[in-house]
């Protein structure tokens, strides 16, 4: 993401890898049944292969997908980017948050990380603007937080450089 003159970074980061630990024991699980199928079929060789590999693949995609995601906050814009050959980026404007919804399950809270739901002003749509597995969820809040102090104070700074008068010309 390319930064405008005068914006700044106030946060970037990836999804926690704490967040996607739901996924690997998914994958986990996946593996030892068809593992479990395999070994039934040919024998604890092929079961072991199967199971083992299943749960690699599981492992390198959820690295991959946590590493291809990246959260933003400047002083202007709120910006997600997935996707690593095909990718989705969303971005909307500090100014047009209107309210930031911390989503956490009672194993979320436990591991410290959270959904960030946002709020828009004003876009009419219905594209869910979310910061998913975000490790300290109320810090990532804060900088939000700061990010429309900071915009507020910039448009108030440049409304009052225009409104002042010009002095007389020599």
């Amino acid at each position: 993401m390319e930064l405008a003159p005068g914006e700044h970074t106030l946060f970037e980061g990836h999804p926690s890898w704490r967040a996607t630990l739901g996924f690997y024991i998914k994958g986990l699980g996946i593996a030892i049944v068809l593992g479990g199928i395999a070994y039934l079929i040919a024998g604890a060789g092929l079961g072991i292969a199967v199971g083992g590999g299943i749960f690699a693949l599981v492992v390198i995609i959820g690295f991959i997908k946590r590493l291809t995601t990246t959260y933003t906050i400047t002083n202007r814009r709120l910006h997600i980017k997935h996707g690593l050959i095909a990718q989705k980026q969303q971005e909307t404007r500090v100014g047009s948050t209107t309210n930031v919804t911390i989503n956490q399950s009672a194993l979320e809270r436990m591991l410290g990380v959270g959904n960030l739901d946002f709020d828009t002003a004003g876009d009419g749509r219905s594209d869910l603007f979310q910061f998913n597995g975000v490790a300290g969820p109320s810090s990532v809040t804060e900088r939000v937080n700061q990010a429309v102090l900071e915009h507020e104070s910039d448009r108030s700074q440049g409304f009052n450089q225009q409104t002042q008068t010009p002095g007389p010309n020599v």
